[in-house]
Order: structure tokens, then sequence, then C-alpha cells
């Protein structure tokens, strides 16, 4: 099989669909998943009408079954996975007075536990062939713990934790594994709606483009073996940090 396979797990109308869609454009099969993969219809209507190829999958991230069934199917049916891109959020910020067991462990496996499970299947393949590169998304959360946000940010330290882990063992077998810090508000219709006063930011280039998170994807998929980076921090510049 020739068609090289982009896998984004968390594809939804936000970076991940335009992570999808910018690998797409260089002729990935991009292979978008998200728990309901109907969802992704439109996502995949918008690449195919630029030009692109693309597949949608349901997948519970957190379900090792589902995880392991998934990667079996693209490699065996579509092609090699080349890129694999973590994009699952789960912030869900309360009081530690108030937090639950149920919802913090909830927190944990969408963010972290179905990071491991996507990196450790990719990567058994990708060993064999000595080329590939893992991409994790983080945010503010994975290097500063703020008040409200004790399990999100327990999850993203996690996951960055994993990232870390994995690129200094992977490294040396030829694959790149990068966290990119997304510190900011992002332009989607939920920030929209629920913070318009943010939204409104987005005139002065205060607010994350997807479309230009997308590039910084694509650009660490693309470096030279000599140059990886493994931490990328992506802010608007009137962001404090």
């Amino acid at each position: 099989m020739d068609d090289k396979v982009a896998l984004v797990i968390g594809a939804g109308d936000g970076t991940g669909g335009a992570i999808a869609a910018r690998f797409a454009r260089e002729g990935f099969v991009a292979c978008a998943v998200r728990r309901s993969g109907d969802k992704l219809a439109p996502l995949v209507r918008e690449i195919e009408a630029a030009g692109g190829r693309a597949r949608a999958f349901g997948c519970d991230a957190r379900r090792e079954e589902q995880m392991v069934a998934l990667v079996e199917e693209i490699e065996r049916d579509i092609g090699p996975i080349e890129a694999a891109v973590f994009n699952v959020g789960a912030n869900v910020p309360a009081s530690i007075l108030e937090e639950t067991a149920r919802k913090y462990f909830k927190v944990w496996e969408m963010a972290c536990f179905g990071g491991f499970l996507m990196g450790r299947e990719v990567a058994r393949r990708m060993v064999s062939r000595g080329r590939g590169t893992i991409l994790y998304t983080g945010a503010t959360a994975s290097v500063r713990g703020s008040a409200n946000f004790a399990a999100f940010s327990g999850a993203k330290h996690a996951l960055r934790a994993l990232a870390q882990s994995m690129a200094r063992e992977l490294g040396p077998g030829g694959i790149h594994v990068a966290h990119v810090v997304i510190d900011g508000a992002i332009d989607t219709e939920f920030i929209r709606s629920a913070f318009p006063e943010t939204y409104a930011l987005k005139e002065q280039a205060g607010i994350l483009v997807p479309a230009h998170i997308a590039e910084h994807f694509w650009m660490l998929h693309m470096q030279p073996r000599d140059t990886w980076t493994f931490e990328l921090d992506l802010r608007p510049w009137m962001e404090r940090w």
C-alpha cells in the first residue's frame, strides 16, 4: 500500500479537524476519529471537496480493545500510519472540594490514558519501519496547575510526562514524539457562543486560529531529524504567561 495515513484522535470542529485537513492537503489519507464517527461527515466532505482523502471512524479512545482494533484496521486496510495526533481535551473545571472520584478518573482516562493507548499501538508499527511522528496536544494545564483545574491539570501533566518518556525511548529509533502546548482560547463555536468577550479578541489576533495551529503540527512532522523539537508553545501575542 502506497497511501500514507495521518491518524487524528479527537478530530472535532476546531484544532483536530484543521490538523486532519492540513495533512490531507499533503496527500495523506486523513483518518479522523471521535467517539461518534457520524459527526465527522462535515469534515470528510470538506476535505474531499478540497481534493483530499479522508476516512471517519468512531472510537472511544479510553477503551483498549477499540483502540487496538482501530489501528489494526487502518494499517491493514488503508496504509501505514506515518503521523498520529492525540487531540482529546476533557477540560471540565471544578473545585477540589466538589470534585468527584468518578469525574476525576474520567478526565484522566480521556486526556491521558487514551494518549497512552494510541501512542503504544502506533509506536509498535512505527518501530518496525524506523520512522513516524507522534504528536500530543497539551494545554496551559500541562505545565501549570490552576485553581479549580485539579483533574485537568493532573491529566495533562501526566500526558506531557508520557510524551517525554516516549520521545526519549523512541527517538533513537527514528520516531519523533512531540508535545504542543496550546496556551489560549481557540477560534471555535464554543468560544464564540460561551465567551463572546474573548472571541472579540479575534480581530486583534488575540485567539488561536485552528488552521494556524495545524501548520505547526505539519511543521513538526516535517522537521529534519537533526533539529527535532520536543515541546512547542503556541499562544497569541497578548496572552499572559
